[in-house]
């Protein structure tokens, strides 16, 4: 298919125009017109870009792409191989961030919660990006986090009250640890996210609510897999994920 109706389908797909995002979401970097072969994975890094040049892939389609708010914008040392590379065999990059979070079907909140069979009930917190609900079971924290842990297979860093009983769990993927104090407020009996700073620690131990650091690319797997799939069955595309080793 062409270039510019991918773009088009998939600004309206993930409703871009609605999000206030530290990134341009869509089209990063303009490549061939006409697309067969996409290659997924969670950041356009230049592991992945050297896997996309091998596949001869038309394009890539990442959660974390580039040109983040106050970041140095010269085109220099990583930056400068990166995008010559993309430009050197003509490789369309497109990338979504939170409105690929917050999608109700194939966001990574939502896609998370379905690998734990925890089920969302409400949002909370900026752009309604925070998800709660109820887990799979009635567990403590400590249990809740080892099957976490399990599911993704890595373990988290859990701190605060693990033997605290968790009948409501929120959660936001990546690096959401802002969101903690309105998870909070929503009433949760535990919060999960990918990240952990330092006043988070405090703040758990404090509120007695425990919070589970399972891991900024491991939490962000699953919408990018998700969107691809649905991509390659709704548009006919040839598409393939590729998930780049990362212990973060």
């Amino acid at each position: 298919m062409r270039r510019n109706e991918l773009q088009l389908y998939l600004d309206r797909l993930l409703e871009t125009a609605r999000f206030k995002d530290y990134c341009p979401n869509g089209l990063q970097v303009e490549g061939r017109a006409d697309i067969h072969r996409v290659v997924c994975g969670v950041t356009a890094s230049q592991a992945l870009i050297d896997a996309a040049i091998a596949l001869d892939a038309d394009a890539l389609l990442v959660h974390h792409g580039w040109f983040w708010r106050g970041e140095d914008q010269r085109v220099t040392g990583t930056r400068k191989q990166r995008l010559a590379s993309l430009l050197a065999h003509d490789i369309n990059l497109f990338a979504f961030h939170l409105p690929l979070d917050a999608h109700p079907d194939l966001g990574n909140n939502v896609q998370f919660a379905k690998l734990l069979g925890w089920n969302g009930e409400g949002r909370f917190g900026e752009q309604d990006l925070g998800w709660i609900g109820a887990p799979e079971r009635t567990a403590t924290a400590a249990e809740l986090a080892a099957e976490v842990g399990r599911r993704l297979l890595r373990d988290g860093m859990l701190v605060g009250d693990g033997e605290r009983t968790v009948s409501r769990v929120a959660w936001c993927t990546g690096a959401a640890q802002g969101l903690f104090e309105a998870a909070i407020a929503a009433g949760a009996d535990m919060y999960v996210s990918g990240e952990i700073s330092e006043p988070t620690v405090h703040l758990a131990r404090e509120s007695g609510v425990p919070y589970l650091a399972a891991g900024h690319h491991a939490t962000e797997r699953y919408g990018i897999q998700a969107l691809g799939h649905h991509v390659a069955r709704s548009l006919g595309l040839e598409m393939r994920f590729l998930d780049i080793d990362n212990p973060v």
